[in-house]
């Protein structure tokens, strides 16, 4: 059985001041850039059947960095919608509503945990009989990494809380063990 290798793209302005950075464009920074050089070199030890990109310019271009060439954009991979908590970050949030907890409670006017895992579970569908052909790249977002692990394991997407935040250009990677799927590293720079 194949590895399923989550990698959040590389540093952006937004993620290094901890902004929600949802379906805003934001590039990479400098350092984002040489994260994503770097990432090459440990990549390259893996040979990926398939590789597939969040449709963002953060997460392709990340890809690109990384020398994962034909990853196949993929509309599903698109970080969470944060709606008007777009590029605020969770203390601006707590200020405008005191006890806000993002798992718990959401977003307003944007995408629902429920939307979000509906979506992550569709491209575990898609991916899950490829992995029996060896390894698949993913290279996307935070959340929706974190997202995407609740949901390898089985557990509701919630349960992705517990996690700890990837931090940018890391590998995150998804595998069984005796046939049960678990989670194999986790912010391995």
């Amino acid at each position: 059985m194949g590895e399923l290798v989550l990698i959040r793209h590389g540093e952006t302005a937004w993620s290094r001041t901890g902004q929600y950075a949802g379906r805003t464009d934001v590039p990479l920074t400098e350092a984002g850039e040489d994260v994503a050089r770097a990432l090459a070199l440990r990549l390259a030890e893996r040979e990926f059947g398939a590789v597939y990109v969040s449709p963002l310019t953060r997460a392709v271009r990340t890809a690109e960095l990384a020398g994962l060439s034909g990853a196949e954009p993929d509309t599903d991979l698109i970080e969470w919608d944060y709606g008007r908590y777009e590029g605020l970050t969770a203390d601006q949030v707590q200020d405008l509503k005191p006890g806000w907890e993002l798992w718990r409670d959401g977003v307003d006017a944007g995408e629902d945990l429920g939307h979000v895992t509906m979506r992550v579970d569709a491209f575990l569908g898609r991916v899950r009989p490829l992995l029996d052909m060896g390894d698949v790249a993913v290279v996307a977002h935070g959340h929706l990494s974190r997202i995407l692990t609740a949901r390898w394991l089985g557990l509701d997407a919630s349960a992705a809380r517990q996690f700890g935040h990837p931090h940018p250009g890391t590998i995150n990677t998804l595998g069984y063990e005796h046939r049960m799927p678990v989670v194999l590293g986790w912010n391995v720079p």
